[in-house]
């Protein structure tokens, strides 16, 4: 048996999550039918993340075991043909270590909130990134973020379905940036909540807005009530990014 790692970019449109699914199609689903296509072994492919419905991937990390003797360009490139037309790609495959464990081997996951800040429709980014029509404040969004940063009890931005033990996590960074008409919104933790990330942003647009100040974001986050919370951005603009793992930059 060999265990792979694999690099996995995907458009979380068609989907209904990363996780496998009994009411609709999932992203571990067709990966794990497509590796099933060229090795005729059933296969459990376990990641980094649990992405939700329509959220997207620029690097997820997975890991699969295989019995059958594959090269890891074979894997990846006889995957990708079966994927076909599935908006998923195996970026990269490689061996490891059998104690390698995508989700409990990782120190640290980041993901990126695309907000396209114009009146326009989207024509070529829809689902894909979040429209705000009204102009959003940038550089009050980035100053209010810092006091998410740290050590924090997030019970008000965990969605009432999270089965995570604690709500306590520690967010080691956020930043909000303005490219031209586009507003990211990066963060880095060892883990999240679920729907941590789109609850921060949702509340950080209020913030951008003027609606919110730095303190109201404050004042909800120590309320650790969920009534608290502003609302969550859409799922469209969120984008898993990176997992990193010991002994890695």
């Amino acid at each position: 048996m060999t265990r792979f790692r694999l690099t996995i970019e995907y458009d979380g449109r068609p989907f209904m999550g990363w996780q496998r699914q009994a009411h609709g199609p999932s992203v571990q689903q067709a990966i794990e039918e497509a590796i099933r296509a060229i090795t005729h072994e059933e296969v459990v492919l376990h990641a980094a993340g649990r992405t939700d419905t329509g959220v997207h991937a620029l690097a997820m990390t997975a890991h699969v075991d295989i019995d059958k003797p594959i090269t890891p360009f074979r894997l990846a490139d006889g995957t990708n043909a079966k994927l076909r037309p599935l908006p998923v790609a195996i970026l990269g495959a490689q061996v490891v270590e059998e104690d390698f464990h995508a989700r409990f081997s990782c120190i640290g996951r980041r993901y990126i909130y695309r907000i396209v800040n114009r009146r326009a429709p989207l024509a070529l980014e829809a689902k894909r990134a979040w429209r705000v029509p009204v102009v959003l404040y940038a550089d009050d969004m980035n100053k209010a973020a810092q006091a998410l940063v740290g050590k924090h009890d997030f019970t008000t931005f965990r969605s009432a379905q999270c089965q995570a033990e604690s709500p306590v996590k520690t967010i080691d960074r956020i930043t909000v940036r303005r490219l031209g008409e586009v507003i990211e919104i990066e963060a880095a933790a060892r883990s999240f909540l679920h729907h941590q990330v789109r609850s921060m942003v949702g509340c950080l647009e209020l913030v951008g807005r003027g609606k919110w100040s730095k303190a109201d974001l404050k004042a909800a986050l120590e309320a650790k009530d969920r009534a608290a919370l502003g609302f969550n951005a859409p799922p469209d603009g969120l984008y898993f990014v990176e997992a990193s793992y010991p002994g890695e930059r």
